[in-house]
C-alpha cells in the first residue's frame, strides 16, 4: 500500500456547493495526488457546474484574498478548472502533485471571468 502524504487542511473553507454534488475540499489525503493541469471549461447543460466555479472562486477570495496559499485539502478537479488562468503558480520549483504547492488567485482575471464571485460581497 502506498504511503499517504500529509495534507494541510484549510479550516473554515466551505466543503462544497450546497445542494449539488460539487465538492471544494477533501476529507483526507490520497496516495495518488491529482496533478494540477489546466482543464478546459466546456459549456454544459448542468448549470450547477458554473455555479460551483463561481462559489469556489468566491471562497478562494474570501479565504485567501490575493495572498499565496498552499493547495492543501482543496479539490483537485476544482483547482484544475481554474489552473493556469484564474489560479496561478506562486512559487519556484512548483510541484503540481504536492499538497504543499503554493498557488495564488489571479484577481484581475478572476474578476473578469467570474464577476458574480466578487459582486455578492459588495466589491464588484
Amino acid at each position: 500500500m502506498a504511503k499517504i502524504p500529509e495534507m494541510p487542511k484549510h479550516r473554515g473553507f466551505p466543503a462544497g456547493l450546497l445542494g449539488t454534488q460539487w465538492q471544494f475540499t477533501l476529507r483526507r489525503a490520497n496516495s495518488k495526488v491529482t496533478k494540477l493541469t489546466s482543464m478546459p471549461r466546456h459549456r454544459t447543460m448542468d448549470p450547477t457546474v458554473a455555479l460551483a466555479d463561481i462559489g469556489f472562486v468566491q471562497a478562494l477570495w474570501q479565504h485567501f484574498g490575493a495572498e499565496p496559499f498552499e493547495r492543501g485539502n482543496l479539490d483537485g478537479e476544482r483547482l484544475c478548472r481554474l489552473f493556469g488562468r484564474e489560479l496561478l503558480v506562486a512559487e519556484r520549483g512548483f510541484d503540481p502533485q504536492s499538497y504543499f504547492a503554493k498557488l495564488k488567485l489571479n484577481e484581475a482575471l478572476a474578476r473578469k471571468n467570474f464577476p458574480a464571485a466578487f459582486e455578492e460581497m459588495g466589491e464588484g
